[in-house]
């Protein structure tokens, strides 16, 4: 196979990124040589299969659940939505799953407490019959930290206790499926990032990576260099159309050539990407002034602070934005209202705009929505809101699923070819 060979090439070849056919389809010869391998390693620990050929193939010396740990190179890349479908998919193979995320970072408020809302739907999809607190033994919250920094976690006693809620896990399945934090390095206070958790529990590692420009292939090779070989690949997600055709043809040979196989491109898709004008309403806690446009997806944000001549030429070079600013900036407002990017208006300061604002929007079909808080409040809200995407669901891991089982190579990924 020559290195321009593309992920789709692979997959419909059934072949691994070195072009050997993968070792691992043959389950039968695998079974059948379970009496000779577990004698050759009756002896101590030394005697076992190399480390870094079991990390490779997936086949664990122990005959315990193989561990897949997913991770990220920022928040927000889609990384829940394809740990859960990869361990649906890889339930649908006849495999026992079960799901693990050490460290929760994706936090909310649940009946007092501070929870990641990421194992409490792991639970629903994966019917994983488990405390959440074993799902999650580390809440990495701002208190966590603060902790940790005093010196009243350390590093030991939190390394046993996700290893035991691990174990926990992991006692009935045949794959363990553990989602890394919001972004791989999280963890360093500890001495738990996710390269350590990736040695803690000998686990394979894919990263999760978005692509806008070639000077992204930095970060992918120095999450190469953080995992060493238990980096076994990476999948690309939510690639715009712009940067498709490049990362295809130039990038993926060049990464694959560097020992970095590339499972997968994932395309950008509206309704994983962004918010529903409706969904940052509910967000927001805002009064919806004009409903009209509310079904829009909305995939940035824009503040303007500016006069109205430099705003409308601002909001002419931006697309399906909201635009953030004063109630009572009325200039602004109608600029927002020329630019055809614009999917709503979110005024702050609970001003009330003019019944003229109000008139064209409602012809525009371009919602406004109007907030208590200031300005700096309501950006720092709406930028979180946006940046998280779509809230995680069924729905969203269901399009994911079907996502990555057109654009990436599944089988080669969870070793099931």
């Amino acid at each position: 196979m020559t290195d321009t060979d593309t992920t789709a090439e692979r997959t419909a070849r059934g072949t691994a990124p070195n072009g050997e056919t993968d070792a691992r389809t043959n389950d039968a010869t695998d079974r059948s040589s379970d009496t000779d391998r577990d004698e050759a390693m009756d002896g101590p620990d030394d005697t076992r299969p190399d480390d870094a050929t079991a990390r490779q193939t997936g086949v664990r010396p122990d005959g315990g659940a193989e561990t897949l740990l997913i991770v990220s190179l920022e928040e927000s890349t889609g990384k829940t939505a394809i740990t859960l479908a990869l361990a649906q998919l890889a339930s649908d193979n006849g495999e026992r799953v079960g799901y693990m995320k050490p460290k929760g970072t994706r936090l909310q408020s649940n009946v007092g407490k501070t929870l990641d809302a990421d194992p409490l739907l792991a639970k629903e999809l994966l019917g994983i019959d488990a405390d959440v607190s074993t799902l999650e033994p580390i809440v990495y919250s701002p208190t966590f930290v603060e902790q940790a920094i005093r010196g009243r976690e350390t590093p030991e006693n939190l390394r046993e206790r996700v290893r035991e809620a691990f174990d926990e896990l992991a006692g009935e399945t045949d794959r363990m499926v553990v989602e890394g934090a919001g972004e791989y390095t999280v963890g360093e206070i500890v001495d738990l990032t996710d390269a350590d958790v990736a040695d803690l529990l000998d686990a394979r590692v894919v990263l999760v990576a978005p692509y806008e420009r070639p000077g992204d292939v930095d970060d992918v090779l120095a999450a190469r260099r953080a995992f060493g070989d238990r980096l076994t690949g990476v999948i690309f997600n939510d690639v715009g159309d712009a940067a498709y055709d490049d990362l295809e043809t130039d990038v993926v040979p060049f990464l694959e050539g560097r020992d970095v196989p590339v499972y997968g491109i994932v395309p950008r898709v509206q309704e994983l990407s962004g918010v529903t004008v409706a969904d940052l309403a509910d967000e927001l806690g805002a009064s919806v002034l004009v409903e009209e446009g509310s079904d829009r997806y909305v995939e940035r944000f824009s503040v303007a602070a500016m006069g109205a001549d430099s705003a409308l030429r601002y909001f002419r070079r931006t697309r399906d934005a909201a635009v953030i600013t004063g109630g009572d900036r009325a200039d602004v407002q109608a600029a927002a209202l020329e630019a055809s990017g614009i999917r709503c208006l979110v005024l702050t300061g609970g001003h009330h705009p003019s019944g003229r604002i109000l008139g064209t929007a409602t012809e525009r079909s371009v919602p406004v929505l109007s907030v208590q808080s200031d300005t700096l409040t309501t950006v720092e809200r709406t930028e979180s809101i946006v940046r998280g995407g779509r809230t995680q669901d069924e729905a969203t891991v269901e399009r994911m699923r079907e996502l990555l089982t057109d654009h990436a190579a599944v089988a080669e990924l969870l070793g099931t070819e």
